[in-house]
């Protein structure tokens, strides 16, 4: 594989993680509420799922989702059955957070997502959506021979996983600089009800995907 094929894939790479999705949004909701260390968990979670997704796309059990109707939706349903449940909960801490809020406890402490958990959550959203599957059924082809061995495919696998990690490194970095303001109970209570209305935006739209 050649430094062209190379700088390509992590241009086309680059496109796909910077563009809006559940994973900013994630970063964004879990940082403000639960610190520096759960967002860059969510990050290795992310991270995680992008070699799962590169194994099975390099082996070859990816293409059951493309070629199998049921598997491909089954798939998807989970992946957009969880979405949904992490918006539900956004919109419930919402809830919660205005009842507190209007009990004039103002120290009450937003419970903490823990390290495990944000890791747990970042891997579960990224290794249940199969558009990552997908994109690396589309990828492979184009940029690997049919000469290659798996070194060269794992070697875009990391390049994808690089890129994420330092977009959403800068993110995790950039929120945890906004204290004063993450703090506040009516910026969660605002974050919170935002992103859980576009958690479940992107699950439905996830559910309402077809396979191409």
């Amino acid at each position: 594989m050649d430094l062209h094929n190379i700088i390509t894939f992590i241009a086309v790479a680059t496109l796909l993680v910077i563009s809006p999705g559940p994973n900013g949004f994630l970063i964004a909701k879990t940082v403000p509420m639960s610190g520096q260390k759960a967002g860059f968990a969510n990050v290795g979670g992310f991270v995680a799922a992008f070699y799962v997704h590169g194994t099975l796309s390099i082996f070859g059990i990816s293409i059951l989702l493309v070629q199998s109707a049921i598997a491909f939706t089954l798939f998807k349903m989970l992946g957009a059955a969880y979405l949904i449940w992490i918006g539900i909960k956004s919109i419930r801490s919402a809830i919660n957070q205005k009842a507190i809020t209007n009990i004039s406890f103002p120290k009450e402490k937003q419970k903490k997502i823990s390290i495990r958990n944000a890791f747990f959550e970042g891997f579960v959203t990224n290794v249940l959506n199969p558009k990552v599957s997908m994109f690396y059924l589309a990828a492979f082809p184009q940029f690997i021979s049919l000469e290659s061995n798996a070194f060269s495919a794992y070697s875009l696998v990391s390049a994808h996983a690089l890129v994420n990690f330092i977009w959403f490194s800068i993110m995790v970095l950039a929120l945890s600089r906004v204290k004063s303001i993450s703090n506040s109970a009516k910026f969660k209570k605002w974050l919170n009800s935002i992103t859980g209305v576009v958690f479940i935006g992107f699950g439905a739209k996830l559910a309402l995907m077809k396979s191409s």
